[in-house]
């Protein structure tokens, strides 16, 4: 038995959640999401729970049961209180803006580099080196920060570039290390 898959899930005030068949949809302050999962698990809610069980001990079945049960649980908190992912910019001219709805960057490039902002996500720059991309859905969230992040992946001489908070990069030494 899997044992993140046999636990239940607790359904907070303010929520609502409609299974139908395989197809779940919850609502609530930060959203609406809808997932179709594949029929090797069965969806249950009793009372204020959710509870997630396989049809049979199949393997597929076993594989699906504690990641339905997971992905059922980040829909449930991402309409609840929602995803963040926080993004730091280092490097010199390297800043970030909030232009209407949409991101736009400047990063060293001969032109600012500006990301539409997709539905369901919003993003925030509390301080031009700092971005915040948040949203209810977590898979949304976690790709448009990896987007983001394309844009300049942290190199390893000096640093620079888009990284996550608290991300560590290694550094090299470079040309002055070069050894006799």
């Amino acid at each position: 038995m899997s044992r993140i898959g046999k636990m239940p899930i607790t359904v907070p005030a303010g929520v609502e959640v409609k299974i139908d068949g395989t197809t779940v949809t919850v609502k609530g302050p930060k959203g609406e999401l809808t997932r179709t999962f594949r029929p090797f698990v069965t969806i249950t809610q009793e009372g204020e729970e959710i509870i997630v069980s396989r049809i049979d001990d199949s393997r597929d079945a076993k594989a699906q049961h504690g990641l339905v049960r997971t992905l059922v649980a980040n829909m449930i908190e991402g309409v609840s209180k929602g995803f963040s992912k926080k993004l730091q910019l280092i490097g010199v001219g390297y800043r970030a803006a909030v232009k209407g709805s949409n991101l736009e960057m400047q990063l060293g490039y001969s032109h600012p580099v500006v990301v539409v902002c997709p539905e369901g996500i919003t993003f925030e720059c509390p301080q031009p080196t700092e971005i915040i991309v948040s949203g209810a859905n977590k898979e949304q969230v976690g790709q448009v920060a990896a987007d983001i992040r394309k844009w300049r992946k942290p190199e390893p001489y000096k640093g620079k570039g888009i990284r996550y908070e608290g991300e560590y990069v290694r550094r090299k030494l470079g040309k002055a290390a070069k050894g006799d």
